[in-house]
This record gives C-alpha cells, structure tokens and sequence, in this order.
C-alpha cells in the first residue's frame, strides 16, 4: 500500500545519503516523483558531498517541474556517524571518508567528516537531518511494517551495517543522534575484517556489502551480488559463507532483542532487500528457540516500504 502524501502542502525534498548512491525526489500531495541518484561522491574537496546534494536537488526539482525555491523543507536521511562542528552536523562516514581507516581501506580520500548542513542551510531554511536508520525506523512506524510496535528496530544489511531503535514507544536518538550504530559492535577477533571505520572484526566489516569483495573475491566473488547468486544457486562454497554471514548478523540481532526486550525488527538496505527470500529465514533462526522469554514470538520482517524505504525515511523527518 502506497502512503497517502495529501496533507503535504506544499512541496519538499527527499535526500537520501548512502555510502553507495545519493538519491534525491520530491514529495507532494501529488506523490513522490522526480528521483534522481548518483553514486556518492568521495573524490575532491570535504564540500564535494555537500555540493553533488545541492545540484541533485536541482535536477529532481527540474525533473519533477518544480522551482527550488518553492520547496517548504529538506528532510535529509544520512549515513553516519554525525559529528558537530560549530552546532552543525558534519558526516564521519566510515564507507565515505577514507581518513578515519587509512589508505589500507582503499577510499580516495583523507577525509575525517565532510560538511552536510552547513552547505544546505546557506541554501534552504527549513532543513531536518537524521541518521538514515533512525529516519527509517520512523517512517517504518508511521507507514511500514513497524506500525502499532513501541519495541522496536529498524535494520539495514546494505553498504554498510545501521539500526534505528525504539523502546518503550521512544526513538533512540543519543547525544549527537548516533544511537543505533550497532555496525560497529565488535564481535569478532577476525584479522582480515578492516571496517571503514578503523575497526577490525566489528559487524560491518565482517557481513556489509562493502566488505564482501574484500574477504571473498579471491574464492571468485566479486561482490554481494554474485556472492548471493551463487549461494542461492547451491553452490557449496557460497552457501557455506552466506551461511556463516547469516549466523554472526543474526548474532547481531539477537544481541539487539535480547538488551532492548524487542518485539519485531524491520530489514531493508541493497543486500537484504534483493536476497529476501534467501536470507530472512537464515536470519530468523538465530532468533528463535534462544531464551524464550526473551525471543518468543519476535519477528523478523521484511521493510513493508519495500525499496522505497529511503525516499520515505526522508520524507517522515517532515511530512506533518
């Protein structure tokens, strides 16, 4: 079911910043139209991220017949972490700037954050970021496969490893809005595992779709996509490491159940979304028959956004 968008008034802009692609639509009570994405920057100056946002919104806006300065609001739904720089939040992005792992991670930067709201408050007025899970769990509540839970988490198994929480009908926000970053839990003393954040052997350098390439693809896996294709094709090579994927996420999740007391956790990102099927039961099985008092009845969802849970995660920052 499409959520019903008519009490927008007037338009505005749906950002979304992943460590992959940025996408940009509007929203109005016409719909969500005008997307545009591009692979995310990560080359040039700390302000080239800031710009390639700026000048997506003028392409969406010219795609979707509107002027930018008709624009009410920017909901910006961003990778994190988010650091403060003179009050104003700055991206430390483990899978965008290079400096914070080092040249043995292989990004073409030195960056340590890179500015996202200075650039667009010179331009627009009205502009609400949060962290890309915390804005997903939201819209997953209002319109999504989390409506009706006050126990809560959004989980996405994409790029990078990120959570949004509720507790108690509470999102978790944390004090600069990084609550949530269970990526980069450590749960492994694994040597190969370098996460973009200077980890080694955290969740998100272990099972992220960045880092398959990297552990797998001298046994022929260039990446996540070919190495799920082959695991769901049988081969036994593929099963047997998706497999092992699938017990130290699930792993993860477990540990999020059992601290928090959660009721369902709703799944998207790349990875998960284009191997559902494949991965959902694998992953609900580390959940259950695990102290039951604590695991009994908790369900693993797939996002009831679908795919689109990135452009509405924006947009549930300030739809009214």
């Amino acid at each position: 079911m499409t959520p019903s968008l008519a009490r927008i008034a007037a338009p505005v802009a749906c950002v979304d910043i992943g460590g992959t692609k940025v996408a940009v639509s509007m929203a109005d009570a016409r719909g969500i139209r005008g997307r545009v994405t591009e692979a995310t920057i990560k080359q040039g100056t700390r302000e080239a991220l800031g710009e390639q946002v700026l000048a997506l919104i003028e392409r969406s806006c010219a795609q979707a017949g509107l002027a930018p300065e008709s624009l009410s609001a920017i909901g910006v739904s961003s990778c994190g972490p988010f650091v403060l720089n003179q009050g104003l939040i700055e991206l430390a992005a483990p899978n965008i700037c290079g400096g914070l792992a080092g040249a043995a991670r292989g990004l073409p930067n030195d960056w340590s954050s890179v500015p996202l709201e200075a650039p667009l408050r010179k331009a627009f007025n009205n502009v609400r970021i949060a962290n890309d899970c915390v804005a997903a769990l939201e819209a997953e509540r209002r319109w999504g496969a989390l409506q009706g839970f006050d126990h809560c988490a959004y989980v996405t198994w994409s790029t990078g490893i990120g959570v949004g929480l509720c507790v108690d009908g509470r999102v978790l926000r944390g004090k600069h809005g990084n609550a949530g970053h269970a990526g980069h839990m450590f749960v492994s003393d694994n040597n190969d595992a370098l996460c973009g954040c200077g980890n080694i052997g955290d969740l998100e350098a272990l099972v992220a779709g960045n880092s398959m390439a990297r552990r797998f693809s001298g046994q022929g896996y260039a990446d996540a996509a070919a190495l799920l294709s082959a695991a769901q094709s049988g081969e036994a090579t593929a099963v047997g490491i998706v497999d092992e994927l699938c017990r130290v996420m699930g792993r993860g999740l477990y540990n999020l159940v059992v601290t928090l007391d959660l009721q369902r956790i709703s799944l998207g990102g790349s990875v998960f979304w284009n191997n559902r099927g494949y991965l959902l039961p694998r992953l609900q099985a580390e959940i259950d028959g695990r102290l039951p008092a604590l695991t009994a009845g908790v369900e693993l969802v797939a996002a009831g956004l679908k795919d689109k849970v990135g452009d509405y995660a924006a947009l549930a920052l300030i739809e009214p």
